[in-house]
């Protein structure tokens, strides 16, 4: 399967990134293993997680999703080898185990590691802004952790254009390495996150782009549009933002393009965020085979212009 440059790393990854935010949550150990094991089946390579997957799960401590990729990998070493392995530090475990310092991004990446089984990562991404450290501290931390070899490139998400703009000022002025991948909220819905000054900085500095929640937390599928649907799934709670008249004139537009295409809303959701100017891959997570299948054939949906064109206006905010 086609692969891609993840901005100036010397990383490459598949059309499609898997969400690891499932495993150990809405996913036990033994079906993220079949996920995991279909999903490089298939010739896709990237996989995203975080140290703080699944805390907010009542009874988690955070680090199960990692602690199950580790054990997956542990199965069989051979996969570690044919994976992008992406994850992140900076969300709150406790007042003490928290942010960018470089006491934490240190710790933090020790811990990873150790829950990953493995001796790098691939891509390191500060997941949420620090105000209180400076980016040179930050990006300092990320230097040891890079010429350690435990880390083979970094990235930042949730970033604004303007937070972006002085971290890699910073990257640039004092020498340090920069942040080369960005990961942004963006998909068809939440536009406004991403499009704009942001997207064009990534542009213009090549930066890789993985945006997260392509597909609105579930509600690009079409699965919910009324609210007795919210009762179908552990995020239904979150769809009541979506469902307004601009949220359902996108599953109307998504609909028809899947008609004309013989896919589904889901894939027609990714296929165009795929299709946007930067975007390096979308994130997707997968709760069942069949779901894995459908992201797999979202790598091989071709839009035209014009569908492209009808789902853009369709969306615009």
């Amino acid at each position: 399967m086609e692969q891609r440059k993840l901005g100036n790393t010397p990383l490459k990854i598949g059309p499609l990134v898997l969400g690891g935010n499932v495993f150990g949550w809405t996913l036990d150990e033994k079906t993220s293993f079949q996920i995991l094991d279909a999903f490089v089946d298939a010739g896709l390579n990237a996989i995203d997680t975080a140290d703080i997957y699944s805390k907010w799960v009542p009874g988690h401590q955070g680090g199960e999703s990692e602690t199950i990729l580790g054990r997956w990998f542990g199965r069989a070493p051979s996969n570690r080898q044919k994976v992008v392995l992406i994850t992140k530090v900076g969300s709150e475990f406790s007042p003490e185990r928290k942010g960018l310092s470089e006491r934490w991004i240190l710790q933090a990446a020790e811990d990873s590691l150790r829950r990953l089984k493995t001796d790098h990562i691939d891509l390191y991404l500060s997941h949420w802004p620090d105000p209180s450290v400076p980016y040179e501290e930050t990006l300092g931390a990320y230097d040891k952790l890079l010429k350690g070899g435990k880390v083979r490139a970094i990235g930042a998400s949730n970033l604004s254009a303007a937070q972006l703009t002085g971290a890699l000022k910073a990257a640039r002025d004092a020498g340090l390495p920069r942040y080369e991948v960005l990961q942004p909220e963006y998909n068809l819905y939440s536009r406004t996150t991403f499009e704009g000054p942001l997207q064009d900085l990534t542009v213009k500095e090549a930066l890789g782009v993985i945006p997260y929640f392509s597909l609105a937390a579930g509600f690009l599928t079409g699965k919910y549009r009324t609210e007795k649907d919210f009762a179908k799934s552990a995020r239904g709670s979150g769809m009541a933002k979506y469902l307004n008249p601009r949220g359902l004139r996108i599953l109307s537009a998504l609909d028809q393009v899947a008609q004309e295409t013989s896919s589904v809303p889901a894939e027609v959701a990714l296929a165009w965020l795929g299709s946007r100017p930067g975007v390096t891959a979308p994130i997707a997570s997968a709760t069942s085979l069949s779901q894995l299948q459908s992201l797999v054939r979202s790598t091989q949906l071709k839009l035209t212009p014009a569908q492209l064109t009808f789902l853009e206006t369709a969306s615009r905010p």
